[in-house]
């Protein structure tokens, strides 16, 4: 049973990484040196290639960066590296609370010292050479840090937590432990904006004015009531442009990037802002997060069923039974489920795009949100002809011309 458990965290990785590969070959050879006809209209020739070439550099990044790391956790598992992070974590404290702790903090924080480069060639190399990167050393650094702050304030006493309730109660903890991931996943979501985002961004009402004018115009036609509207800097970062909903109930808010304002015209803001208010509506938030809680509750409800096997701490070359281990066994062998699980949610996300965008368009105007779409993509260097296979794995969004087709049909 070790050695079965041993060769499928093995093939489940490489299998895995074959598969992008594969996918990204098939979504190359959608690229073309001449502007397809589908897009005569949506952009220039010369954005078109200038995009081919901005898809091109950053899948090639990609490659790099997933292969080093396959590489990594192969030779991890192989030489016994998560079983000598384990057995170094016992070295500094026999309870077993610490011992997840450090052992999860070493790996995490070991991550992402060997993909920091990564991230620097990506924001300093190929945001810089196409445009986008607005971002100096000094924000870069702060980022990282910040990030870890965050692990260490919201993610430890999670881990701690579950950690604990798995000790105290066995295979009976997944129901506790679903619990406290679900009262965690409803604070975050309701509280995001107040907490998280201040320590990354500046936020301001959205001030007086022609547009919000128009926002509250259209707020007020649809009875839909929106007072909280940000701006935030994402200029700090990027040029690229955007906007999202967050929270819900009497902490719904709508974020538009400081970008979006530069970029796109006034009724094309708002027909951006009627998508996004369609998503609430319709309840697309809220399903969101429904589906995440059952997702979750299955993979702890399948988590509880195997964690006491010593197959999994085993194959990781540990004679010591150590719930850390397994949890990074189970995390592997569980992969292929999280894909399945994953491609629902990007079904469902594509399809409440596009009832999103019939809202804006019943409610506010086709011809804004079709003319944003499009600004938007060009000016983010979007692929607007990717791969359907491509699209199926990774789009959480319909590609642009299927969503030109549904507005303007």
């Amino acid at each position: 049973m070790n050695d079965i458990v041993f060769w499928l965290i093995l093939a489940i990785p490489v299998a895995g990484y074959v598969t992008e590969r594969i996918l990204d070959r098939l979504n190359a050879k959608m690229w073309s040196v001449r502007l397809p006809g589908k897009l005569a209209g949506v952009c220039s020739e010369e954005n078109y290639m200038k995009s081919q070439l901005y898809d091109q550099a950053s899948k090639r990044l990609a490659v790099w960066s997933s292969s080093f790391n396959m590489a990594v956790v192969l030779l991890m598992i192989i030489c016994g590296g998560f079983a000598f992070a384990d057995s170094f974590a016992r070295s500094i404290s026999q309870n077993n609370i610490v011992c997840a702790l450090l052992f999860f903090g070493i790996i995490g924080f070991l991550s992402d010292i060997i993909n920091i480069p990564f991230s620097y060639y990506d924001n300093f190399v190929i945001e810089n050479r196409f445009g986008f990167n607005r971002m100096n050393i000094k924000t870069f650094i702060a980022d990282i840090f910040k990030s870890w702050l965050v692990a260490v304030i919201i993610g430890a006493p999670v881990l701690g937590f579950i950690t604990w309730l798995y000790y105290k109660t066995g295979s009976h903890f997944w129901l506790l432990a679903w619990g406290a991931v679900v009262a965690v996943s409803v604070f975050i979501n309701l509280f995001y904006s107040e907490l998280i985002v201040p320590l990354f961004n500046r936020q301001e009402p959205l001030g007086e004015g022609s547009l919000r004018n128009k926002i509250e115009s259209f707020a007020a036609k649809t009875g839909f009531e929106l007072k909280n509207i940000y701006v935030i800097d994402g200029s700090k970062r990027s040029s690229k442009a955007n906007a999202y909903f967050s929270g819900f109930g009497p902490r719904k808010r709508i974020t538009l990037f400081d970008t979006l304002l530069k970029d796109l015209e006034e009724d094309e803001i708002v027909a951006v802002l009627a998508h996004e208010t369609g998503h609430y509506r319709k309840r697309h938030v809220l399903h969101s997060l429904l589906m995440s809680v059952i997702t979750t509750g299955v993979m702890l409800f399948l988590l509880s069923a195997v964690i006491g096997s010593p197959a999994l701490y085993m194959a990781l070359g540990s004679a010591q039974p150590s719930f850390q281990l397994s949890l990074v066994v189970f995390g592997i062998l569980y992969s292929p489920l999280s894909l399945v699980t994953g491609l629902a949610a990007n079904y469902f996300s594509r399809r409440n795009e596009f009832a999103a965008d019939r809202f804006a368009k019943e409610n506010f105007e086709a011809r804004a949100l079709a003319s944003a779409l499009k600004k938007l993509s060009v000016n983010n260097l979007s692929n607007m002809m990717p791969h359907p296979a491509y699209v199926f794995f990774h789009y959480s969004h319909p590609p642009l011309l299927e969503r030109l087709e549904k507005i303007e049909s």
